[in-house]
Formats: C-alpha cells, structure tokens, sequence
C-alpha cells in the first residue's frame, strides 16, 4: 500500500518544519516540505496530498500578531484550495505556530461552516514572558481527534509567547459541549491544571492545549509532539533509564509524541 504523503508548508519565519517532517516519515509517511510562495505559484499540489502540517516557528516574525500574516497570505490566496483540501477525506494538524495560523483562518474549531470564520484566538502568556518548559497533557474523552486514538496523556514541551487560548463565552460553550477540546494542561499526576503556572503554562481557557474540530480530522495544539518521538528528547530521560535499567526493564527508544504521527499514517491504512 502507498504510503500516505504530508505537505510540511515551510515560509519566512518557520523554523520546525524539519523536525514536522522527520516525525511523519518515523511515522510511516512521505513528508515534504514546501514553501508557502511555491503553494500559491502552483495550488493545484494540494491535490496531491493527504496531509497537510503547518509546523512551529515564528512565521514571518509574528510581527502582526503570531499566525496572522501567513494566515492572511493563505486566505488572499489559497483559501478555496484550503477548502477543497479540508472537504477532501484529508487530515490537518497545526503544532504552536500552525495552531495560530489555523486559528487566524478559521479552520479549527470549525463550529460552522463556510471555514474561515474565525472563533477562537491564542493571546499573549498571562506571564507576559516567552515559556519554553515541558508540560503534561490529559487527552479528553470524547473528543473526535484522529490524532489521539488510544492516547490517554502526553509528556511534550511547549515554546511560545501567545499561546493563552480564548474564546468568547458563546464559543467556548460550544466547544465544550461539542467535546471538541482535545487536550488540557495538566499536572504530573494527571490532575487539573486548574489555570495554575507553569502546569497551564500560559493561562489558557479551561486548561486547553488543543481543539479539533467537529471531524476530528483537523486537529490543532499549542505544545510540541514532534519534539518528543524519541525517548532521549525527554527531559527527564536519564532517570528513567536508570529507574529503567535497575528494574530490569527494556530502555525505549521511542516517545511517545510519536503516537500522534503513526495515528495519522494509520489513519490511511
């Protein structure tokens, strides 16, 4: 069977689009990655793909607002592309940086249609200070997201300065109720962040990390997966080894933010 191949969308500013990459193809996947300029010269590629990855970074320097200028090269652009690609039986994920950009087009969470129609924003950290921490993850029931089937919780670090979900009361009702929030933030044990530093690491609504929209083939998250698909890119790999290695136990080479990549692929199979 072909393998499933993923757009990895790349442009001025974005700078995890390697690493977006190398997840998908450990994953299973044929990933490239593909300026945003060379998009809009030749839209008609998107016919090509399955999957399409708007990764982490800073695109075009967040200057306007994180996301908001290569949302508004999209939407002046691509946007019927973008459309066609999502009514397709497709996926779509946006990790930090690609979650503001879907946001700012929005395409997650996607209450109502035509897409485009933006309902959600991510603001500037309550710290008022760039975080770059781990952070522990609860998947919530219920939720549709492809992503995360057979994932209960996730161990992934996060770096960003507006990562601070909001959305107006009528929306985050909604979303809730449509169980459409994806992940929380979390403490070590699995409990509630209940909004307290650095468990919420940016004071986000409802503790949320991730929202999907109604499909569940669209998912879009503040922390970083990609930066955790093998076991030596955790923080704390080295007491574990040992905890591992006095136990008599295997030491992985895998992590587990590679779940989320191999579900996508799986999805395809």
């Amino acid at each position: 069977m072909a393998k499933p191949a993923v757009l990895v969308l790349t442009g001025y500013g974005i700078n995890c689009d390697e690493e977006t990459r190398h997840a998908f193809e450990r994953a299973g996947a044929v990933a490239r990655i593909v300026h945003i300029n060379d998009i809009i010269a030749s839209p008609s590629m998107l016919s090509e793909f399955q999957m399409v990855a708007f990764p982490g970074g800073f695109s075009y320097g967040d200057d306007t607002g994180s996301g908001k200028a290569l949302a508004n090269r999209i939407k002046n652009n691509l946007m019927d592309e973008f459309r066609a690609f999502i009514g397709r039986d497709t996926l779509m994920i946006g990790i930090c940086n690609g979650f503001q950009v879907m946001a700012n087009l929005g395409i997650v969470p996607g209450l109502g249609e035509p897409i485009g129609n933006v309902q959600v924003s991510l603001e500037r950290n309550t710290t008022a200070r760039y975080q770059c921490r781990w952070v522990d993850l609860a998947v919530v029931p219920g939720n549709p997201s492809v992503f995360l089937r057979g994932v209960d919780r996730l161990h992934v670090p996060v770096a960003h300065g507006e990562g601070n979900f909001y959305a107006p009361p009528e929306v985050l009702a909604a979303i809730e109720e449509k169980r459409l929030v994806a992940l929380r933030y979390a403490r070590s044990d699995g409990s509630p962040a209940n909004g307290e530093f650095p468990f919420n690491p940016n004071g986000s609504m409802n503790d949320i990390a991730a929202v999907s929209d109604p499909s569940g083939r669209i998912l879009g998250m503040m922390p970083h997966p990609e930066r955790n698909i093998l076991f030596t890119q955790r923080d704390d790999w080295t007491y574990l080894r040992e905890k591992a290695r006095r136990a008599g136990e295997r030491v992985p080479e895998e992590s587990e933010g590679l779940a989320l990549f191999r579900n996508a692929v799986s999805y395809f199979g």
